[in-house]
């Protein structure tokens, strides 16, 4: 299993940044420019990647206030998995994004830096979005 993972801290309350994430309707203002055909629903969206593969994620299980897990819906090209981690540290959120992907050696080449971009891509925007 490969991991890449990402971390923010944002200056808001643990549970208005939980209900942000544990919503998948959200997630489109995270996602880069190449995601395209985006349509979701609170537990579950379906996109393309352009030029690459369409994918459909939902969100597996939320741990109010601590964790969303979101794996897929329907048979991805690779095994994945993407997890929020939260935690309320003083004033601020602690947020760890972590996506933890299947990939043979080819497929560890061809996407190692795009989905470390994505992972940094979505925290960026996250912070962005709630600050």
């Amino acid at each position: 299993m490969n991991t890449f993972t990402s971390s923010i801290s944002i200056n808001k309350p643990l549970t208005e940044v939980y209900n942000f994430l544990a919503d998948f309707n959200n997630h489109k203002q995270l996602m880069p420019d190449n995601i395209q055909e985006w349509t979701s629903t609170r537990d579950e969206a379906r996109f393309s990647i352009q030029n690459m593969a369409k994918l459909a994620l939902k969100i597996d299980e939320r741990i109010a206030n601590e964790l969303i897990r979101i794996i897929p819906a329907e048979k991805p090209p690779f095994d994945l998995e993407l997890k929020w981690s939260l935690s309320f540290n003083n004033d601020h959120t602690d947020i760890l994004f972590t996506i933890n992907a299947e990939l043979s050696m080819m497929m560890k080449m061809l996407a190692s830096g795009p989905l470390q971009k994505l992972a940094d891509h979505e925290t960026q925007s996250l912070l962005n979005v709630l600050s």
